[in-house]
């Protein structure tokens, strides 16, 4: 299970150079940390990656956090497309 990096850019982007956007990172982000769960159910006692998945979900959230501080609309948008929890 690769991660396409330049479909979820292309799927998350609001105009053609945006690269940076805090959608686009969460989205980004989410493929890593899917990425990383899949192996780690292979690799039990990978420790260093369990930890990198660690603080791939803090910087997620914190992510997800100013979102929601600055404009709920996009961030309820992008709960729903990403199929996140909250």
């Amino acid at each position: 299970m690769a991660i396409n990096k330049s479909e979820i850019i292309k799927s998350n982007q609001k105009d053609a150079k945006d690269t940076g956007s805090p959608e686009v990172q969460v989205a980004l982000i989410s493929g890593r940390i899917n990425h990383l769960t899949e192996h780690l159910r292979d690799h039990r006692k990978d420790f260093h990656s369990r930890r990198g998945l660690i603080t791939l979900t803090n910087r997620r959230r914190k992510l997800l956090n100013y979102l929601k501080s600055s404009d709920l609309d996009r961030y309820n948008a992008l709960i729903v497309k990403l199929n996140l929890r909250k």
